[in-house]
């Protein structure tokens, strides 16, 4: 009886033995939370590994998995990041590491103590974590429920690229816009918007109208770029943004987070709302902005 229990002990080692040096998925892995949604976590990594000396682009294969590829020197190692929400408003994050060519060695080296490999794991994560803390403080997403998108009467300019240069393809067109609405005498009525007409999650991209509201009149003089239309008021989920426009998207994820929560469906197709110019400067976390996801009816 004692010897068979021996063996069985003996035949789990083994297997746990191969399993670890053989099949499991990484040679390393680090864990860690954050409050905040999975959509931002996913776009801090992104922007965070294009801000690495000979970067590559990453490999997305769902919001919540994004293969990364890093190279330092000689050493390539890819980083599998793995989001996916454990609460209101956590996310848990798991970077497994994997060295193709030393992977083997690696692992026999972890369990008798810190390797090198595993002490430049854990500070490659390590970095990437300081730099998500330091842009989490730098915004700031409030869930408002349930509201009305305003109806309006605009002057807009269609724009399209990925989410990231939204904001500069606002600057880059707020000058014709206002411009023309001088030279022309539209009166303006409110505060610019984007409205959303397409959001492509998998390739970050997105097709929008960058608009300025005005007085409707009969006689509306015609320009190569600026087109008019009309913007009718919609049921919508709301949130208020403070922070750079140029991650205002974070609280695109917000909102579906919240519609999916509680069971909403919506259109995502988000509208933003901005109450402050960039071009004034000032402490970010006080631009505000309001963020509206469509309710489907």
């Amino acid at each position: 009886m004692v010897k068979k229990a021996l063996l069985t002990f003996l035949g789990l080692a083994v297997l746990a033995v191969l399993w670890y040096l053989f099949i499991k998925s990484y040679d390393y892995q680090v864990n860690f939370k954050a409050e905040t949604t999975v959509g931002t976590v996913n776009q801090s990594i992104k922007s965070w590994n294009s801000s690495l000396k000979n970067h590559e682009p990453i490999v997305q294969k769902s919001l919540g998995e994004l293969v990364q590829t890093i190279k330092k020197g000689d050493t390539v190692r890819t980083y599998v990041w793995n989001i996916k929400k454990v609460g209101d408003n956590e996310v848990k994050v798991s970077a497994g590491i994997i060295d193709a060519e030393n992977g083997l060695r690696y692992r026999t080296q972890i369990p008798f103590g810190e390797s090198k490999f595993e002490k430049e794991s854990k500070e490659q994560v390590q970095e990437f974590f300081q730099k998500l803390n330091e842009h989490l403080k730098e915004i700031r997403v409030t869930i408002e429920g349930e509201s009305d998108t305003q109806a309006s009467f605009c002057a807009y300019i269609p724009l399209k690229g990925i989410q990231i240069e939204k904001a500069r393809g606002m600057m880059s067109t707020y000058n014709t816009l206002t411009g023309f609405m001088i030279q022309a005498n539209l009166e303006p009525r409110g505060t610019p918007f984007v409205e959303v007409e397409r959001w492509d999650q998998e390739n970050d991209s997105i097709i929008y109208n960058f608009c300025f509201p005005i007085v409707r009149s009969e006689n509306l003089p015609e320009h190569p770029e600026i087109r008019y239309k009309r913007i009718f008021s919609k049921k919508a989920l709301k949130a208020t943004y403070n922070g750079n426009y140029i991650t205002s998207d974070r609280a695109w994820y917000a909102l579906e987070e919240y519609a999916e929560a509680n069971n909403i469906e919506v259109d995502l197709t988000p509208l933003e709302v901005f109450y402050n110019n960039p071009n004034m400067g000032g402490d970010e976390l006080n631009w505000k902005a309001e963020i509206f996801l469509p309710i489907k009816e």
